[in-house]
């Protein structure tokens, strides 16, 4: 396989090399990827039809790929020597850089992630990237996103990392697992590469995936932890995006401040707002105002911050910023909820990432499937943390089913509900914090979400909400 990933990378820097093409088409064929090796056949066309007639002896195709491969091994080592000094030295000025260069969402940017079927080569031309600040006691250093592993693997899925003209001098990829449809969105993701931008308007890509390179980056602990806090900062910028839209949605406008979102019951869109949160609100706002084509209330930023001012996000699949330059946060699809009636789970997802797969408990064929949306969130449900409904509810629709906790542990993973779907405590409070009023909720029972779980040592921030209980109304969900 290392032959191949050689070769590949030589016809990338000659594309025009039949014989390389042609010697690629017969290491994939020999590694049983016979449609690879077609196309590559293809590409190679009159060479492919002289040595295969001819049958050239095999040894002499061995010397000839030997030599190439040399070649690009040697061009390799250089241009990765090259880079890892770059990179280091990138690293180093970028840490001694106040952290005011773009304040993004108060003093933190966002990235998008790239999609996997955008393919831009190293040293391709650049074409935009988010940028990343943490907040003034956290120095900034490298912008982040996030991409799905197979795609950085290859250097692919840059195209909608690298488009615009605002673009940070070095950004680190984090990989994330791909199971099925789903990318797999977890802590500590690693760095799968970076891409340092250079001063004649070209971008260095460097792999960090085993299979390509033995190569360690330099302060991988240093990036590691800031990679950390940007995931921390996401979740919460995930979370207050999903609720503005809900907001806009059920209201016919943008909450004027982050108190709007969290009102007493039954007006409480979210649990709670954190720090991250209130300072992010008036820049994401504006953002979410000029998506829909509204202007905010000039009030609405504070003199101080006007982070709406910041060098532009990327959405998911799509690196974008309003026609007002506000930038937009990298979960740009609102949260939704998917439970799996066939495996027993239930996802907290955004476009195709998966932030959370939980175990539920289920009611069978009493569990209804179809489309339905949060309608009712309740703290403590009839007066009590350790009843039956356990200390949250979520209403689906105007029905008698709902998502709750239980004092039934034990039926988790199984199907003993009348139809609810049953969850533990510490994974009903976190959902619970994450989701709005007005999130959508699919059920279905084809078994379409991965086994594995996504269930994080440090929760998202899920205190107890005050005055988001409901003396008024005994519940009767479909336990």
């Amino acid at each position: 396989m290392k032959n191949s990933q050689h070769l590949k990378a030589y016809v990338q820097m000659h594309p025009d090399n039949k014989m390389a093409w042609y010697l690629l088409g017969k290491e994939y064929y020999k590694n049983g990827q016979f449609g690879k090796a077609n196309y590559c056949f293809n590409q190679a066309g009159e060479v492919y039809e002289a040595f295969e007639r001819s049958k050239v002896p095999a040894e002499m195709l061995r010397e000839y790929e030997n030599g190439l491969l040399e070649s690009a091994r040697e061009r390799q080592q250089t241009g990765l020597r090259r880079r890892r000094v770059l990179l280091a030295l990138m690293v180093l000025l970028l840490m001694l850089i106040p952290a005011a260069v773009a304040p993004g969402f108060g003093q933190g940017g966002t990235a998008g992630p790239a999609t996997e079927e955008a393919a831009v080569q190293a040293g391709g031309e650049p074409q935009a990237a988010g940028e990343q600040q943490e907040h003034p006691e956290e120095p900034a250093s490298l912008a982040f996103t996030a991409v799905g592993a197979d795609a950085a693997a290859g250097g692919q899925g840059l195209a909608a990392l690298l488009r615009g003209e605002k673009t940070p001098s070095a950004t680190a990829l984090l990989g994330m697992k791909r199971s099925g449809q789903w990318l797999l969105w977890k802590k500590g993701l690693p760095l799968a590469a970076t891409v340092a931008r250079q001063g004649n308007g070209r971008a260095l890509y460097q792999s960090y995936d085993p299979a390509a390179c033995e190569c360690q980056p330099p302060d991988a602990a240093v990036i590691q932890k800031e990679a950390g806090r940007w995931q921390d900062r996401q979740e919460e910028l995930a979370v207050l995006w999903s609720a503005l839209r809900a907001f806009k949605s059920a209201k016919g406008s943008l909450p004027g401040s982050p108190a709007d979102l969290v009102k007493p019951f039954p007006a409480n869109v979210l649990g709670g707002v954190t720090p991250r949160m209130k300072e992010a609100f008036p820049a994401l706002r504006a953002a979410a105002a000029a998506l829909e084509g509204t202007a905010p209330p000039a009030a609405s930023p504070p003199p101080s911050a006007a982070p709406g001012s910041a060098a532009p996000g990327q959405g998911q699949g799509s690196g974008a910023e309003t026609a007002e330059g506000a930038e937009l946060p990298f979960f740009r699809e609102p949260l939704r909820i998917m439970v799996d009636k066939q495996k027993h789970r239930l996802a907290l997802a955004s476009g195709n990432i998966i932030l959370r797969n939980y175990p539920v408990g289920l009611g069978g064929d009493k569990t209804p499937e179809g489309e339905f949306a949060i309608s009712d969130k309740v703290v403590n449900p009839n007066g009590r943390d350790n009843g039956e409904f356990g200390s949250r509810g979520m209403q689906l629709s105007d029905s008698n089913y709902a998502i709750h906790g239980t004092n039934e542990p034990e039926s988790i993973g199984k199907d003993e509900s009348l139809g609810c779907i049953r969850m533990s405590r510490k994974d009903i409070e976190e959902l619970f914090a994450m989701v709005p009023m007005g999130t959508k909720v699919t059920i279905t029972g084809k078994g379409s979400l991965p086994e594995e779980l996504i269930v994080p040592e440090e929760r998202y921030p899920s205190d107890s909400p005050r005055n988001q209980t409901n003396p008024h109304k005994v519940y009767h969900w479909l336990n």
